[in-house]
């Protein structure tokens, strides 16, 4: 995690476009200026941080089943819960499946687990849109290759038995 730059997602661990699921990693690091305002003498993720990981974890797998097509926004969090502390230097485990894609919208349900025990849950909303610009899709297409999302889910390359 790169806490402030909004790089939540460390690996992918898992992920099938066909099965609508996917496992990410993430490593709360040990330090970041988060942590001195949130809270001093007692550091903790920012809950809002939680929904933002679950938030990557799926839409990596928007992008993925999209093939890099088009880009989820994350326009709502409903039904989040947190359910326990994160500290600095905690791993968690994201998951998430998608429940439907289509009409310009995604919606995943995403939970965050630590040592097996579940942290966080939520059902993610996606505005699903055409990139804005070829930086940011060339940005994206990056970071996916950085965190381990395989070639086979990339727009130039041929889907599985083409």
């Amino acid at each position: 995690m790169r806490l402030e730059y909004f790089q939540m997602v460390d690996r992918i661990v898992e992920l099938d476009p066909e099965a609508r699921l996917v496992r990410t990693e993430c490593r709360v690091p040990d330090e970041s200026p988060v942590f001195e305002g949130h809270f001093p003498g007692y550091p903790i993720l920012p809950g809002v941080l939680m929904i933002e990981t679950m938030a990557q974890t799926g839409g990596w797998l928007v992008l993925a089943t999209l093939r890099f097509a088009a880009m989820p926004f994350l326009i709502q969090a409903r039904e989040a819960k947190m359910r326990s502390f994160v500290s600095p230097g905690q791993v968690l485990a994201g998951e998430a499946s998608l429940v439907h894609d289509g009409s310009g919208f995604a919606v995943v349900e995403a939970k965050l687990t630590s040592d097996g025990r579940k942290v966080a849950e939520a059902e993610i909303r996606y505005r699903v849109t055409p990139f804005p610009n070829e930086t940011l899709r060339a940005q994206m297409l990056e970071t996916a290759r950085r965190i381990g999302v395989a070639e086979t889910h990339f727009p130039e390359t041929p889907a599985h038995g083409a």
